[in-house]
């Protein structure tokens, strides 16, 4: 396969659509209005720029002028008609995504997988949605696309064997390594990851400790990369807060109750690194 839908042109969209463009797939990338699209290849093109100038250029040598010619954007799903594999990557609002499936069903050729790139939505509720739903599987990939090498691949209840080997084709086009989960809210990754961002977030609201403390602790104490309140300001806080909504809705346990001081963060308009200002500045 050579030519991938990518529906969401935001930070997770961006970075797939580069990644996919960096190994020679032609990207047909969706968004809502030419403006969003107009920033992301911006954004794309200054990732791309900035990677040369750290050295890390493409094992062909290509320019970023060549790796953005294979990137091709419009506001219309009717174009994903060429796809041959589609990932879908909008905001994780089932209201949103709900009206994409009905469209692109109809849009796609039958034998079109679409992959749901979701940190907690049920795979097997988007299928149901489809007249495919043999051929709807989640892909998580983790932020930021181009740098993680090994995503979640998810398999919904009627997810068939044959549909999870061409999504691993897929991602093996640009190496990536998958780790087989069944649909479970939060999946592996999300049900241990936003319990503990959620916990961290308390203990700041409780004065236990400052969030650069907190994160201290699990880079120096435990050899982490990145603590739990930066990991949350990459993601992106609000979509930390409907993560932990959509575990404490699935399952009804007071240990996913969101944390105060995460809400009013939100509604704030403190988003993370998306817009300079979370639990750190940027």
């Amino acid at each position: 396969m050579d030519i991938i839908g990518v529906i969401g042109a935001g930070v997770m969209g961006q970075g797939l659509a580069q990644d996919l463009a960096q190994h020679g797939y032609q990207v047909l990338l969706n968004d809502i209005s030419e403006e969003i699209l107009d920033d992301a290849k911006r954004r794309i093109k200054q990732n791309l720029r900035a990677q040369r100038m750290l050295g890390n250029t493409s094992e062909s040598g290509e320019t970023t002028d060549q790796i953005m010619a294979r990137i091709t954007t419009s506001t219309t799903l009717d174009f994903l008609s060429d796809a041959q594999f589609v990932v879908e990557n909008v905001t994780e609002k089932w209201d949103i995504k709900k009206e994409i499936y009905p469209q692109i069903d109809k849009i796609c050729r039958d034998d079109v997988v679409f992959a749901v790139n979701t940190s907690a939505i049920s795979i097997t509720k988007v299928g149901s949605l489809t007249n495919r739903p043999e051929k709807v599987l989640g892909i998580h990939f983790m932020n930021p696309v181009p740098m993680k090498n090994t995503v979640e691949l998810i398999q919904g209840y009627h997810t068939s064997e044959e549909s999870l080997e061409t999504a691993r084709q897929f991602l093996s086009g640009f190496n990536k390594e998958s780790v087989l989960v069944n649909d479970a809210p939060g999946f592996v990754s999300n049900r241990v990851l936003m319990l503990t961002i959620n916990e961290a977030a308390y203990l700041v609201q409780d004065g236990v400790a400052d969030a650069a403390d907190v994160d201290k602790i699990f880079i120096n104490c435990f050899g982490h990369t990145m603590g739990p309140l930066a990991t949350a300001d990459l993601i992106g806080l609000d979509t930390i807060l409907y993560s932990v909504e959509v575990l404490y809705e699935s399952f009804n346990d007071s240990k996913y109750r969101p944390c105060p001081l995460l809400k009013k963060m939100v509604d704030a308009g403190l988003h993370g690194c998306k817009n300079g200002q979370g639990f750190f500045k940027y």
